[in-house]
């Protein structure tokens, strides 16, 4: 078989990679690895052990992504939406009137629960290696920035919706350093006071 045969017949599959039997292939493989690098963590990826999770061959998984690094960036992405559901589930539920204040303060044990720790793993491997890395910290405020935006009194102006979002966004991130780093939970706890005081003032004052 030529190499124009070969290229013509993997840009074909690239191709029904993308139908809708194709990207429910893709969901089903990154559900299975996002499983697996939940458990065991980004240290030693690699598309032959993402394959074993997956339950097909690392050929396979590159018709679907580009690369290990691509791979192991959209396995994190689908754990952090795991996370990002579970904490939006918690500040959702109850009373439609709840405080922004009360709201985030539920999400927190979402936050510190199951795939927390590959999470930081991830950031920490962006800081270390950004050339490859870099997206897997640059989409994450991407990802969180809408769910902290919807949690803000609709009646606030945007502008107003995105400086407070942005204040939760970075306190919950330094928390979640503190918390992984020293496992202070007093130095926490005193931090949520003052965040919650904060988020009480903000919501009210005047539109």
């Amino acid at each position: 078989m030529d190499t124009v045969q070969v290229t013509e017949e993997r840009a074909g599959y690239r191709r029904s990679a993308k139908s809708p039997r194709g990207e429910a292939r893709r969901r089903e493989l990154l559900d299975k690895v996002a499983d697996e690098v939940g458990v065991n963590g980004l240290v030693d990826f690699s598309l032959r052990r993402a394959a074993r999770a997956a339950g097909t061959t690392h050929k396979v998984l590159l018709y679907h992504f580009d690369g290990p690094e691509d791979l192991l960036t959209q396995a994190v992405l689908q754990l952090r939406e795991r996370r990002i559901t579970r904490s939006m589930e918690a500040a959702t539920q109850g009373p439609a009137d709840r405080s922004l204040a009360d709201r985030v303060r539920s999400i927190w044990p979402a936050l510190i629960g199951e795939e927390s720790w590959v999470l930081d793993q991830a950031i920490g491997l962006a800081m270390y290696d950004a050339a490859r890395y870099a997206d897997l910290a640059r989409e994450a405020s991407k990802q969180y920035l809408p769910a902290l935006l919807s949690l803000c009194p609709q009646a606030w102006p945007e502008a107003r919706k995105r400086e407070v979002a942005e204040l939760i966004l970075a306190t919950l991130r330094g928390f979640l350093i503190e918390w992984r780093t020293s496992g202070d939970a007093a130095g926490i706890e005193a931090g949520f006071a003052a965040l919650v005081r904060a988020l009480e003032r903000e919501e009210s004052a005047p539109h």
